[in-house]
């Protein structure tokens, strides 16, 4: 990973056209060579960027003033207009520019080209302050706590928790739809279908009434009951599935995890 500071300015062209004053930023260019402008302030997202697969050209001055020299040689040997704009890379040409807001020349340009696209990211350096480049070695990748999997897998462990004498069916219990996340039977025999989420909105609710439409549709099941868990739910979330005769079970995952106390509310 390469990590740059400097005074820059961006432009980037094509399907969008946007442009970054100059200003003091930090460039950061990954191993796939994905390049991602970020600023001092504002959330995590950078300013710019242009993803992979793309590529990415180094312009030096000395480049440019090369290139523009030959193409003065050619010029004045004769050659045609359209031969000229060959020679005089436009590369070389955006090198030699100067930023009319600037007074100090660039000292570099950075130009990324999108590969399946013309999309175009070019970045001029005015001033480098830091330019180091890192092997940071194979990740691991990101290992989540408390994702719908891990709910799944505790309130099917402790199934009490939907009411006394509940007995597990099975998990990722399988329908022509997609699998309900938990089935089980309740202590008075009724066969429970449980939806599982992170945070509960009105598209958890909508799905856990499509599965439960269809399930009561078969006489070894109906009527089927309906439990729409998550560890948080929308206020309309929440009405849409009292309304729907579904009920609302809140998932302490901390508690699930036994860090807390088992009682759970069941509204």
């Amino acid at each position: 990973m390469r990590i740059i500071v400097a005074d820059c300015s961006a432009e980037y062209s094509g399907r969008l056209n946007a442009s970054l004053p100059p200003a003091r930023r930090v460039l950061l260019i990954k191993a796939d060579m994905s390049c991602l402008i970020f600023s001092e302030l504002g959330s995590y997202k950078p300013l710019n960027w242009m993803c992979a697969p793309c590529t990415i050209r180094e312009i030096e001055p000395e480049e440019a003033s090369q290139d523009g020299a030959g193409a003065e040689a050619d010029s004045a040997a004769g050659t045609g207009p359209d031969e000229v704009a060959e020679v005089a890379a436009p590369d070389a040409l955006i090198a030699q520019e100067q930023d009319q807001d600037q007074s100090r020349p660039v000292r570099k340009v950075l130009r990324v080209s999108a590969v399946k696209s013309s999309d175009v990211l070019t970045i001029r350096l005015y001033q480098v302050y830091a330019d180091d480049s890192y092997d940071l070695g194979e990740d691991p990748g990101l290992v989540k706590d408390g994702v719908e999997a891990h709910l799944q897998r505790y309130l099917a462990e402790q199934i009490d928790r939907i009411g006394p004498g509940a007995t597990l069916v099975r998990r990722e219990y399988p329908t022509p739809i997609g699998p309900v996340d938990i089935m089980a039977v309740d202590g008075q025999g009724r066969h429970v279908a449980i939806e599982i989420k992170r945070h509960g909105g009105i598209d958890g609710v909508e799905q856990l009434t499509r599965y439960c439409r269809l399930l009561n549709r078969n006489p070894l099941l109906a009527p089927v009951r309906g439990i729409f868990a998550a560890q948080t739910i929308t206020p309309q979330a929440r009405v849409l599935a009292e309304d729907r005769g579904f009920e609302c079970l809140i998932l302490d995952y901390e508690a699930m995890k036994g860090a807390d106390s088992d009682e759970l509310t069941l509204f």
